[in-house]
C-alpha cells in the first residue's frame, strides 16, 4: 500500500508596525540586540560603523510649529520576496530566502565582508561587523544559548529571530506536528513592544494579523515602487507617513533615535 505523501505547507512570515503606536521608546531595538547576542556598542563605533539589526528612525512632516509633527518608524530586514537585491549580488551565497518561511537569512560563516548586499539594500538595513564580538565582564554569562555570536568581518541583519523558530520547530516536532507544517512563535521585537505597535505571522494565514493588515487602505510598505515585495507592512492614518515611505524627500543626517 503506498501511503499518501502530503505537500509541505510553506509559511511566508511577516510584520505589521503601527506608525501611530509606537512612541519611540526603542524597547525593540533592545530586546533584538539581548535575543540575538548583538554586543554593546564599541567605543569606536560611530554612525557609520555601529552595529544593529534594528532601528528606530524619526521622521517628520516638514512643518513649523505650530503644524509640526513627527513619528518613529522602526526599520529592519524588509525580508524582500521579490528579486531580493541582496540575495542576487552576493558571490558567496550567504544570503538565501528560504521556500519554507519567507525568511531572508545570512550565513556569516560564507560572508567574506564585501558588503555588496549592503551596498544593494534599499533599506539600508545590514550592518557590517567591524570588531570582534565582546561583552562587559560577566556580562556573556548572559548570552543567549540558543544564537551564535557572529565573528568580525561579516555582515549581520535581522532574521525574525530564528532562534526562536528553531525552539518553536522543535517544540511542535515533541508534540507529533509533521515537520512542514508552520509554527507560531513571536520574535524579541514583537515581545518587547510596550505599545503593541508589532505585530508578527504568516502572510499565509488570512486570519493573521500582518496578512488582514496588509490589504488595509492604511498600509503601506517601504519604497514600494521598487517591487521587492517585502513583507513587512507599516500602517498610519497619517498621509505624510505613508508619503515619506516612497522617499519623496530624502532623511535629514541626524535623525535617527538610537544608534548601534
Amino acid at each position: 500500500m503506498i501511503s499518501e505523501t502530503r505537500p509541505i505547507q510553506a509559511a511566508k512570515y511577516g510584520m505589521t508596525i503601527d506608525v501611530d503606536r509606537c512612541n519611540g521608546c526603542g524597547a525593540c531595538m533592545v530586546a533584538c540586540a539581548v535575543e540575538n547576542n548583538v554586543p554593546p556598542a564599541h567605543e569606536g563605533a560611530t554612525d557609520r560603523k555601529g552595529l544593529t539589526w534594528l532601528r528606530v528612525y524619526k521622521v517628520d512632516n516638514g512643518e513649523e510649529y505650530p503644524n509640526h509633527r513627527t513619528a518613529f518608524v522602526p526599520v529592519m530586514c524588509q525580508h524582500c520576496n521579490h528579486d531580493t537585491p541582496c540575495v542576487h549580488v552576493c558571490p558567496q551565497q550567504a544570503v538565501d530566502l528560504d521556500p519554507a518561511t519567507g525568511v531572508v537569512g545570512e550565513m556569516p560563516q560564507r560572508c567574506l565582508g564585501c558588503r555588496y548586499c549592503m551596498a544593494a539594500c534599499p533599506y539600508h538595513a545590514r550592518y557590517f561587523n567591524w570588531w570582534d564580538p565582546a561583552w562587559p565582564k560577566g556580562m556573556e554569562k548572559t548570552l543567549n544559548p540558543d544564537v551564535t555570536p557572529r565573528m568580525r568581518g561579516v555582515v549581520e541583519k535581522c532574521n525574525f529571530c530564528h532562534g526562536r523558530w528553531h525552539a518553536a520547530k522543535q517544540l511542535a516536532a515533541a508534540a507529533g506536528k509533521p515537520a512542514g507544517e508552520p509554527v507560531e512563535y513571536t520574535p524579541a521585537c514583537v515581545e518587547a513592544c510596550p505599545t503593541g505597535a508589532i505585530r508578527f505571522g504568516d502572510l499565509n494565514n488570512a486570519a493573521s494579523e500582518p496578512a488582514r493588515a496588509a490589504k488595509e487602505a492604511e498600509s503601506f510598505r517601504l519604497l514600494e515602487k521598487l517591487g521587492t515585495e517585502t513583507k513587512v507592512y507599516y500602517r498610519s492614518k497619517r498621509e505624510w507617513v505613508r508619503e515619506i515611505a516612497q522617499a519623496p524627500r530624502p532623511i535629514q543626517a541626524g535623525k535617527e533615535i538610537a544608534r548601534g
